[in-house]
């Protein structure tokens, strides 16, 4: 659905654009000569209504040639620049809520055509830490958000709720695995979750996170993704050049790396920086009203990701 709206786009940019462009340099001096020529051979002041008359506008042309500035100025900012994305689950709890509308800053991986996601301008790359969005690698028509948790070399170990990460190693040095530091919140009861969640400060890289964990739930190893051409535990990953091991916070309710693989760099669509208005949705449980009503504004949420 993203890639087909920004075809759309694409599309409407550049035909309005054209439109405009010949309208400028033939339609419009055209137009304009033939008023000008009626109005000197006119023995009294014509008026616009009746200039309007002569040699006139078709209504496409006026609506391309209107709306091409608009079109454009919408092109630039979600192509290159920002582009709005609402959250649609919960597998980035506590730090994202279903009902946030966020911001990705488009040009964080480098400024990328629109339709095939190809680097134009390399600008730089995801840090360990980084909230991104990025198209899911089984069908990427759908838009993922998730936490950046493994960069290309490292060895990931997800092993009974607790992360371990070694960095791009010696093979001499692999075998050290150093769990993240993380403290203890306490219990806290979220509003999508059946269970009361345990909450935990975890420090990932640079980033200082909360991550929520449901401590009845046990961790569904058989169903890791498992790699073919690296001999690895099945709670353990090596993350390819190239790729990159993301994961939600909400740990128990998110499908993420674990359960299907890597992000290919090519995937990745911007870094989310800020929430921009969060909703409340009315939950009626007598089915009278639709659960995407919104019923509050969460301005408490409005502001930086982290």
């Amino acid at each position: 659905m993203a890639n087909t709206f920004a075809l759309i786009l694409v599309i409407l940019t550049f035909s309005t654009g054209i439109v405009w462009v010949i309208d400028k340099l033939k339609w419009g001096p055209a137009r304009k000569a033939a008023r000008q020529a009626a109005q000197d051979q006119a023995s009294v002041g014509l008026d616009e209504k009746v200039l309007a008359t002569i040699h006139p506008e078709n209504i496409i042309i006026e609506n391309a040639r209107s709306l091409f500035p608009v079109i454009a100025v919408v092109f630039v900012l979600r192509s290159f620049l920002y582009e709005p994305f609402q959250i649609p689950s919960g597998s980035m709890m506590p730090t994202l809520l279903i009902g946030d509308f966020i911001l990705v800053e488009k040009f964080s991986y480098g400024v990328k055509e629109p339709i095939w996601q190809n680097t134009l301008i390399p600008v730089g790359l995801p840090k360990r830490g980084d909230v991104a969005v990025f198209k899911y690698p089984e069908d990427q028509r759908v838009d993922f958000i998730k936490r950046i948790v493994g960069l290309p070399g490292d060895r990931i170990v997800y092993k009974e709720k607790q992360l371990y990460i070694v960095a791009a190693c010696d093979a001499d040095d692999c075998g050290n695995y150093k769990a993240l530091d993380m403290q203890s919140l306490g219990e806290q009861k979220f509003k999508d979750e059946a269970a009361i969640m345990d909450v935990y400060t975890e420090i990932l890289g640079e980033v200082a996170h909360k991550v929520i964990m449901n401590p009845n739930r046990r961790d569904a190893v058989g169903y890791y993704y498992q790699q073919k051409d690296v001999k690895t535990y099945a709670y353990e990953w090596v993350v390819p050049e190239g790729n990159y091991f993301v994961m939600g916070d909400n740990r128990d309710n998110s499908k993420d790396s674990r359960y299907w693989g890597f992000v290919p760099e090519q995937n990745l669509v911007g870094k989310a920086v800020a929430t921009w208005i969060s909703f409340e949705f009315y939950r009626d449980a007598d089915g009278l009203l639709p659960t995407w009503v919104p019923s509050a504004v969460r301005f408490d949420r409005i502001g930086a990701i982290k």
